[in-house]
């Protein structure tokens, strides 16, 4: 997802034309490939994914996302309506109407990852549950004559300082469920480390008196959300298909193996050859290829941040555009993740690409380097093409990667711009990105 693309919903087409397909109708799509492009012994797994678009009318421009909209794990689903003890045909009602239960929680909400609304949602659960016990108190005033304790038996309340005059509670009865929930609800930073990690089948696990009607689940579920992906293919160079760059992500927490949900459902569960992945088009506002082909480009895409720019790459190629091109990509290893390797290698040897500059970060006999400390080493070169009018663009890791390039270009139009700090800041954040909109980004 990308900070350039609009809400999903109805969108528009690359003609402009307004397209039929949304997240409420999406277009039933066929992908046709799905290899890895990592080698088989990278700690990371990426794929080049390829979706036939058929007799779908669907058109991009480079820049542009394609929205799929995934469906939650086959056992997730299974196994959370077992602890829920629902047979899965239960008939709720759902934002997109009446459902039994076992597809709304496939098909329609977000059941891999805990949502805080759910959470807040229990304080009528936990105040409806919560029993009424009898517990038998001793007074702590003195002892009987005969040598037993004073003791006297009530019916508790529930609230925590309902006891009778003079008693007092010997130890305390507690809920670790109510206690869980408590910690949570009071404490954000408590309920975002819990939230992060945990889906509904651990939170059952720790809770597990809690029990719902199949409507009371769904209610304060989150809505199965899009997922955007940067295009990284041009639609002249590759007509009928749209193809991406996906990193998958797998992790294990809580002792049991988990995933992004639309990276391993394109990866392990969408079948290939088959009509059946929901996708539309979400077209950029901003993240635009230069309309002018004699204008220099500068890029900046490592890992997966490279898509959009194979396809700016693939769409300069097609339209014989004559301005120079320079990529700036890094990885972990050259053996390992150089993405696309072979196709940037012909591309610089045939002078498509005027300059390539490779970041490799985990590379024992090298330095670990970063594509910011590349823009440093080639700052006046940088500056000379900006000076000149060439465009700047930036995808990928927007908490990290893009920050430090963003700062590292500020220090590039001091240093060789012959700009105060102050100017050099308002040269980029203002002149560039604001007023001439020639510094874009694509970050996530």
């Amino acid at each position: 997802m990308t900070d350039s693309h609009p809400a999903v919903g109805g969108v528009t087409s690359g003609d402009g034309a307004m397209s039929e397909y949304s997240s409420k109708n999406p277009y039933l799509g066929k992908m046709v490939e799905k290899r890895i492009i990592t080698h088989p012994d990278s700690t990371k797994e990426t794929r080049h994914i390829v979706f036939d678009l058929g007799d779908s009318g669907l058109e991009y421009k480079v820049g542009d996302a394609l929205a799929i909209i995934p469906e939650n794990p086959k056992e997730l689903v299974s196994d959370l309506l077992g602890l829920l003890n629902f047979t899965g045909e239960e008939v709720v009602e759902t934002h997109l109407g009446e459902a039994n239960i076992g597809e709304a929680i496939a098909n329609h909400y977000e059941i891999h990852r805990l949502c805080k609304k759910f959470i807040q949602g229990l304080e009528m659960k936990f105040s409806s549950t919560s029993p009424k016990i009898s517990v038998r108190l001793v007074g702590r005033s003195r002892a009987s004559t005969n040598g037993d304790s004073n003791s006297v038996e009530w019916g508790w309340s529930g609230e925590e300082e309902d006891y009778p005059e003079g008693f007092a509670p010997v130890g305390a009865l507690s809920d670790p469920a109510l206690m869980l929930w408590e910690s949570l609800v009071n404490d954000p930073d408590a309920m975002e480390d819990y939230l992060w990690s945990r889906d509904y089948i651990d939170l059952l696990s720790d809770m597990p008196n809690l029990s719902f009607t199949p409507q009371e689940f769904v209610s304060n579920l989150d809505r199965l959300k899009p997922r955007l992906y940067s295009i990284a293919s041009s639609l002249d160079a590759h007509p009928g298909q749209v193809e991406l760059t996906v990193a998958i992500v797998r992790y294990n927490h809580h002792g049991r193996e988990r995933g992004g949900l639309c990276t391993v459902y394109m990866a392990d569960s969408a079948p290939l050859d088959e009509e059946s992945i929901p996708m539309f088009m979400s077209p950029t506002r901003s993240f635009v290829l230069s309309a002018n082909g004699d204008t220099d480009i500068i890029m900046v895409g490592p890992g997966t941040g490279i898509a959009p720019f194979r396809a700016f790459l693939e769409q300069r190629k097609f339209d014989g555009a004559k301005g120079r091109n320079w990529l700036f990509f890094g990885d972990r290893t050259l053996n390992h993740e150089y993405l696309y390797g072979g196709e940037l290698n012909d591309w610089l040897d045939s002078g498509h690409l005027s300059r390539l500059d490779l970041a490799w970060s985990r590379m024992t006999e090298i330095p670990k380097t970063y594509v910011q400390n590349l823009m440093a080493e080639n700052g006046e070169e940088i500056w000379s093409w900006i000076d000149d009018g060439a465009y700047f663009y930036v995808c990928g890791d927007k908490n990290r990667m893009a920050k430090d390039v963003h700062k590292t270009l500020i220090n590039i139009c001091e240093e060789h711009g012959g700009m105060s700090a102050e100017d050099a800041k308002e040269f980029v954040e203002q002149r560039m990105m604001k007023q001439e909109k020639r510094y874009l980004r694509d970050v996530y």
